[in-house]
């Protein structure tokens, strides 16, 4: 008996050397130059791959598995290939490995390539790629390796670009590998908007565009004749993450839509946390000079003027606005002042207390059903100091978000 387990265990050790982290096997690439595929410091891995590889992010089956995913910067031509140094063999193993190149067809649109030489020869003709759709803003940030200014443009798209549904294609499958919960579009559906941003670059005496990163838009309509623009993916390519890339993206699409009388105001779906500080940034920065908020008004608490005053000159949300004037008043208070300072913590509280409320008259609705009345006051008591802990926590939390929007207002 003892035998058998021990040869089990031997085997299950055996067959553990043929996992692979997928997260680490999936090795991703934009390609300018052809000495770029040999340049590990170009190579970036995926944040989730779960899913194509299952909540475990594992390929089994391979030792030293790399999946490689070479894109040229441009127009995102892509290189696959699978390599390792050893698999599983059914015939001796007993055992058959997991088939990584269907689940990475499911994702990736035809027409990619397998061998580096057409993948170079391919590079060759980047040359001739150019952004698709209308130049809506260029702006430069100066690179310091490159030591000097590079120039950046963001670009609004549709699928009546030629070549563009094709490339398209291409970019979305980053969404995979970068966005926890993405999913894939219906691209023809006409009330999708895209916005791209991408850098020029020299080679050769030419200049060249490289892909940063993108923003698709759905149009919802509002009745009578209105349109709520919702915001539903964003992702700046890894490579230029922590440069102002996405600010720049949100404040040229809000600036896109500002123009337009049919838009009511912008949203956003599902945001993350990451993207919930971006927009706080970006609509600060917008709203900063609007009369209404002007320090002694932000002083005098949130208006009904603010919210029409931020919705029809910038086309933001309500909801947006309470952010954005709460943000401001921070700035305008003075947090050594011990009125003030209370002033500011009761109103932001006020806020934050209302989906407690809300919840509070459910649960008494239900217990006055459930419980004998002592039992109900104890239990209000309890859920109200909880309560207040937990407001606690939440303002200061708040707060110090809103300190990060100023400071790096401060330096904008």
């Amino acid at each position: 008996k003892k035998s058998f387990s021990s040869g089990l265990t031997a085997m299950e050790k055996k067959l553990a050397e043929y996992k692979c982290n997928t997260n680490e096997a999936i090795q991703l690439k934009l390609v300018r130059f052809p000495e770029d595929l040999e340049d590990d410091n170009t190579t970036f891995n995926p944040e989730y791959s779960h899913q194509v590889f299952g909540d475990d992010e594992v390929a089994f089956g391979y030792k030293g598995l790399k999946i490689l995913l070479y894109y040229i910067a441009g127009n995102l031509s892509t290189l696959f290939r699978i390599e390792y140094t050893s698999k599983v063999n059914e015939k001796f193993d007993c055992v058959e490995a997991d088939d990584v190149e269907s689940k990475i067809r499911e994702i990736i649109p035809p027409g990619f390539c397998t061998n580096t030489d057409d993948f170079v020869s391919m590079l060759e003709k980047e040359v001739n790629f150019k952004p698709f759709g209308m130049l809506l803003h260029t702006y430069s940030v100066h690179n310091e390796e490159a030591g000097e200014d590079i120039t950046y443009q963001i670009y609004k798209a549709d699928m009546t670009c030629l070549g563009f549904r094709e490339y398209h294609e291409r970019l979305q499958t980053f969404l995979m590998w970068f966005i926890e919960t993405a999913s894939f579009i219906d691209v023809d559906d006409e009330r999708w908007n895209y916005f791209l941003v991408f850098e020029k670059y020299n080679k050769d005496g030419a200049t060249l565009f490289a892909t940063v990163g993108y923003m698709t838009v759905y149009n919802y309509y509002v009745y009578p004749d209105k349109t709520r623009p919702r915001v539903s993916q964003m992702l700046i390519l890894p490579p230029f993450q922590g440069e102002g890339h996405g600010a720049q993206l949100l404040e040229t699409v809000h600036r896109y839509y500002m123009s337009s009388p049919t838009v009511l105001d912008i949203t956003a779906e599902d945001p993350s946390e990451n993207y919930v500080k971006l927009r706080d940034f970006v609509l600060v920065k917008l709203c900063q000079d609007l009369l209404c908020f002007s320090p002694g008004k932000l002083m005098q608490g949130f208006s009904q003027e603010m919210v029409t005053e931020a919705q029809q000159k910038l086309k933001i949300n309500k909801h947006h606005t309470r952010r954005v004037y709460e943000i401001l008043r921070l700035r305008a208070t003075d947090m050594g002042d011990a009125e003030q300072s209370r002033s500011y913590r009761l109103d932001v509280k006020r806020r934050l207390i209302g989906p407690y409320k809300k919840k509070q008259r459910e649960l008494a609705k239900m217990r006055r059903c459930l419980r004998p009345e002592e039992l109900t006051n104890q239990l209000n008591q309890i859920d109200l100091n909880m309560q207040h802990e937990q407001l606690e926590e939440s303002f200061q939390q708040l707060v110090s978000d809103y300190r990060r929007v100023l400071e790096r207002l401060a330096q904008a």
